[in-house]
């Protein structure tokens, strides 16, 4: 019998070990693998990526547009249907600008409402699907 409170803590943790790693963690294919479906897809207000070839590139190239990052999110609500299932959280983001020339520009922080889907697969449950909704913001993003 599955235990699903486990299931949950599962599928919960593969959102906070990938809200954690864009701040901290070295971004890489083993990140990538812990996390993801061959066939993931995120998409964010600005942009989306299909699949996990290219998925690592596609975060570096994104976060290398700021000095750092924070994000925290709330434990998700997780919902789970025999193999599959979806969750949904709130995130908080802060991107700090580089400097530039002596310049210290105000952080953007966003607000979004995250919605995902989780599958099983034969290495464990992995994020299917991550789609940021922007509720609201502050600052203004990198020129």
């Amino acid at each position: 019998m599955v235990d699903a409170r486990q299931v949950d803590s599962e599928i919960s943790g593969l959102l906070d070990r990938y809200v954690l790693g864009l701040d901290y963690d070295k971004l890489d294919d083993e990140w990538a693998d812990g996390l993801f479906a061959e066939d993931v897809v995120i998409e964010f207000p600005v942009s989306r990526h299909a699949g996990i070839d290219g998925l690592v590139e596609y975060h570096q190239r994104a976060l290398a547009m700021w000095a750092r990052t924070h994000h925290v999110n709330t434990p998700p609500i997780v919902s789970v249907t025999g193999g599959s299932a979806t969750l949904r959280a709130n995130m908080t983001s802060v991107h700090v600008h580089h400097e530039r020339e002596g310049e210290i520009r105000p952080h953007y922080v966003s607000g979004t409402y995250v919605t995902g889907d989780a599958v099983r697969t034969e290495r464990g449950w992995r994020l299917s699907r991550l789609s940021f909704d922007l509720v609201w913001k502050t600052g203004n993003p990198p020129d």
